[in-house]
């Protein structure tokens, strides 16, 4: 817990909880079971982004490996894969489809961060419960548990961090194998510029898709509230 200043959810808690029939070493164990929420939550977060990557790796290589098997077999003629217009028109249908079915790997791995962030506010919204209580104890003790109370963090939104990185490098390996597949099959030349703009199109199509599905939370209809607790969930 970093030396800040809780808002919304904080101020309407009280300096002391003297009220509650709790005492301070019990808080203890609070602290305990929240570090190893965290640490789950991030790992699952980890392994998630993980599986996903994988899957769409093995989504891209598949045309490239049928390439290789029908070459190997001579069903086409190795010769004709070093140029555009001697590729068959299947192995265009291919890369499409399979850029089409990278599709899912890429929109799971957008809302598995947003449950994964969702849940780490949730624990820090939790964590409010407590460490009004335990700021005088731990200061005694000349030791903080160095965790944000803060439930409007980590955003769900955030193209420069990892996850975020993640997603729009698959926009644009996405954008490519569309545009690829795509321009060979209705047999459009194969120009640098024209490959770019196609590439840059659809990969702003997926920025959209992701920008307008991680902030989905500011938009969706909340849950019945009846006892009219403030939402600080962003």
């Amino acid at each position: 817990m970093r030396k800040m200043v809780p808002r919304m959810t904080a101020e309407s808690l009280p300096e002391r909880l003297d009220d509650l029939p709790v005492e301070p070493k019990d808080f203890l164990q609070l602290v305990a079971v929240d570090f190893a929420g965290t640490y789950n939550v991030y790992l699952s977060a980890k392994d998630e982004r993980l599986k996903m990557t994988r899957l769409s790796m093995s989504l891209l290589s598949a045309p490239f490996a049928a390439a290789i098997a029908l070459a190997s077999t001579k069903v086409i003629d190795p010769r004709a894969l070093t140029s555009w217009d001697g590729v068959p028109g299947y192995l265009f249908a291919m890369v499409t489809a399979f850029g089409l079915l990278n599709m899912l790997p890429f929109l799971r791995l957008i809302e598995a961060v947003n449950a994964h962030m969702r849940t780490a506010r949730a624990i820090n919204n939790f964590r409010l419960l407590y460490v009004v209580q335990l700021k005088d104890h731990l200061s005694a003790l000349g030791w903080t548990p160095n965790l944000p109370v803060d439930p409007r963090y980590p955003e769900t939104y955030a193209p420069l961090a990892w996850p975020g990185v993640n997603v729009m490098m698959l926009a644009v390996v996405n954008g490519a194998y569309m545009a690829v597949g795509v321009l060979g099959l209705v047999g459009a030349d194969p120009n640098p510029g024209l490959l770019m703009v196609v590439i840059g199109l659809i990969a702003l199509i997926h920025y959209f898709i992701y920008y307008v599905r991680a902030n989905v939370s500011r938009r969706r209809r909340l849950p019945h509230n009846p006892y009219h607790f403030p939402n600080v969930e962003t």
